[in-house]
């Protein structure tokens, strides 16, 4: 038995691939009505599901990170000295404050989630995956963070791929901030040089 030629780059009617295609790009319309419900939730549909609250944890890691990472270079900034400290000094300052945007960025989307950001002092370095650092030479503070940014590089990584399509928004979020701590490993490492 031979089938019609499929149209317009479909499968055929009655081949296995068909009822795929068909089922694929249907909407789950019992998802929709779920979504009307509970509005108190915000942005966060029934469909986050199980996931929500394991991101939440995820971004409070992050956040965490990124506080840290924010007192580390502002430390620096202070207490760099030496020939080319002013320019590198500039330079930690500039990225303390896009650490500080990244944090901000995260604590938005944590609330966003209905989850409550960890700005808690207490126990912040056990959260973080980066370490704060107390280095007086200068390219010691440059080495220290370069080693904090690709930590938060391959943290980043992880998260994204652990969240995969189970969140887009938070995916996306955390793929723009990777991207800007990629730039700050590729300056500190120019600064090495």
């Amino acid at each position: 038995m031979s089938h019609p030629a499929p149209q317009n780059g479909s499968a055929p009617r009655g081949s296995p691939h068909a009822d795929d295609a068909l089922h694929s790009l249907s909407l789950d319309e019992d998802a929709i009505e779920a979504a009307r419900q509970s509005l108190d939730d915000g942005a966060v549909t029934p469909s986050y599901g199980p996931w929500r609250d394991e991101i939440v944890r995820l971004l409070n890691g992050a956040l965490a990170t990124e506080l840290v990472c924010v007192l580390r270079y502002k430390r620096h900034h202070f207490t760099a000295h030496g020939l080319a400290s002013p320019k590198i000094a500039e330079e930690f300052m500039v990225h303390a404050n896009e650490e500080a945007g990244h944090a901000d960025q995260i604590a938005e989307r944590i609330i966003q989630l209905g989850g409550e950001p960890d700005f808690n002092p207490v126990g912040i370095l056990e959260r973080s995956h980066a370490e704060y650092d107390t280095s007086t030479d200068l390219k010691a503070m440059v080495r220290a963070n370069l080693v904090a940014e690709r930590v938060a590089i391959e943290s980043y990584r992880q998260m994204i791929a652990l969240i995969g399509d189970k969140d887009p928004t938070t995916r996306r979020m955390l793929e723009s901030i990777l991207s800007v701590e990629e730039e700050h490993a590729d300056e500190l490492k120019d600064m090495l040089e």
